[in-house]
């Protein structure tokens, strides 16, 4: 991990409290590495279902997005599925689930398609 970039933890603490000043409920599901861990977010749209994105960066290094499974909406049980895998292969990951029927994030960086 580069100097210029914030330890995952204080980043992860810094996000989660701008969407509950929003009133928009986060949740910290597993802690990974505390200093250089990757996050991914399920974003959970009620019952349309739950959206999951994996950090990343794009060609140009900068902060971007992976969805799985193409961006589709997941059922709940599927999206909790591919984390525990994704879990499995990088114990280090980060899992955040943030509530919002807008499928809305305060994490910078474009979702890549």
């Amino acid at each position: 991990m580069s100097t210029d970039r914030l330890p995952t933890e204080l980043w992860v603490q810094a996000h989660l409290r701008q969407l509950g000043q929003q009133a928009i409920p986060a949740y910290v599901v597993r802690k990974g590495d505390p200093r250089a861990g990757l996050l991914i977010l399920k974003l959970n749209l009620g019952l349309p279902g739950c959206r999951v994105l994996s950090q990343s960066r794009d060609l140009d290094g900068a902060l971007a997005w992976l969805p799985a499974k193409g961006g589709e909406l997941l059922p709940e049980a599927d999206a909790d599925a591919y984390i525990a895998r994704a879990v499995q292969r990088d114990p280090d990951l980060w899992v955040v689930e943030i509530e919002d029927r807008e499928g809305r994030h305060p994490f910078e960086g474009r979702v890549l398609t």
